[in-house]
């Protein structure tokens, strides 16, 4: 009998093994909890972005005399969940060189660009000139020259997290999360787009 019962369990696990298509999710929460410090760490110095602690699952765990098809399903089921909510990996060499070459643009120049109003924060992830009246004309050059090198640094930014986390599809939506906690983080007096793209000051 007992035989019998490993039989139809095996079968029923192939089964299953077989049919399970498991959606692997964009995992918003880490990304936002990611971007934050990423961002803080850009305009304050606050915090390198750490990377997310995975999170071990010991409730689970099947108990010593159990029935096999409930020990079947506790198995299934976790591996499942952990598949479809991966944790977001953040730092690598690459994105650490990208933090700290904007940090750095951001003391030297940015920053004061940003308080003044000729800058602003994009509803893309990016910078874009605002008001460049802000701005001396013999300083014009340079202020182009620092929005292009921060976006560049930011495009590279959103690849990087996805081709690092092997999404290369979630580029789209880490560009979002960013933008949004770009917006979210900018003090008051800076200017940063709406949804449909209008100048607002904070």
């Amino acid at each position: 009998m007992r035989k019998i019962v490993y039989g139809l369990l095996t079968t029923l696990f192939i089964a299953l093994v077989g049919c399970v298509t498991i959606n692997v999710y964009f995992p918003a929460a880490a990304a936002q909890k990611a971007a934050d410090q990423f961002i803080g760490n850009v305009l304050n110095g606050s915090g390198a972005a750490a990377q997310p602690t995975p999170k071990h699952d010991t409730d689970n765990a099947p108990a010593k005399g159990s029935d096999p098809s409930a020990m079947l399903l506790d198995l299934l089921v976790p591996a499942a969940q952990a598949a479809a909510t991966p944790d977001l990996r953040v730092q690598t060499a690459t994105t650490e060189a990208l933090r700290q070459r904007m940090r750095t643009r951001f003391e030297n120049s940015l920053e004061a660009m940003l308080d003044s109003g000729a800058v602003g924060f994009t509803n893309d992830g990016l910078v874009a000139l605002h008001d460049a009246s802000k701005i001396p004309l013999a300083q014009r050059a340079q202020l182009n020259a620092t929005i292009a090198d921060e976006n560049r640094d930011r495009n590279a930014l959103y690849r990087e997290i996805a081709n690092a986390n092997n999404h290369p599809e979630w580029e789209a939506q880490i560009r979002a999360t960013f933008a949004k906690g770009w917006i979210s983080h900018a003090r008051a007096g800076w200017y940063y787009q709406d949804a449909s793209g209008a100048w607002k000051r904070k």
